[in-house]
């Protein structure tokens, strides 16, 4: 059994998604790999993962709503997934890697929970 064949309207903007897609993965990739501190490497793979993601996903969706079976809901359903989990992962991420670096007294920013407190008892 063969699938039908696509526009080729269908297909060039599939491919254009998937290769926008793979394109912000590659930039991703070499900002994870450019980047020195981990504080500042940390957002490279939130970019890879949402809008890489997300762009994959319109192609995914397109392609297999074209082609006759019905709107695709898992692609959207995975990328809805990731979107959810990535941000909240890297700001647990985020914040254990601040901990550590408090503790271990390297130059981070001060805990805001601390800063309002003292602001309080001042006024």
């Amino acid at each position: 059994m063969t699938d039908p064949a696509l526009p080729l309207w269908a297909e060039a903007l599939i491919a254009a998604l998937v290769l926008l897609g793979a394109a912000i993965a590659l930039l991703g990739s070499l900002g994870l790999l450019r980047l020195k501190t981990y504080f500042e490497r940390v957002h490279a793979p939130s970019i890879i993962a949402t809008m890489g993601c997300w762009s994959i996903m319109h192609g995914t969706l397109l392609y297999f709503s074209l082609q006759g079976h019905g709107l695709a809901v898992h692609a959207l359903m995975i990328a809805l997934f990731v979107s959810i989990t990535v941000p909240v992962t890297n700001i647990f991420l985020m914040r254990a890697a601040l901990f550590r670096a408090r503790r271990a007294g390297k130059d981070v920013p001060p805990s805001l929970s601390r800063t309002v407190a003292a602001d309080e008892r001042d006024s």
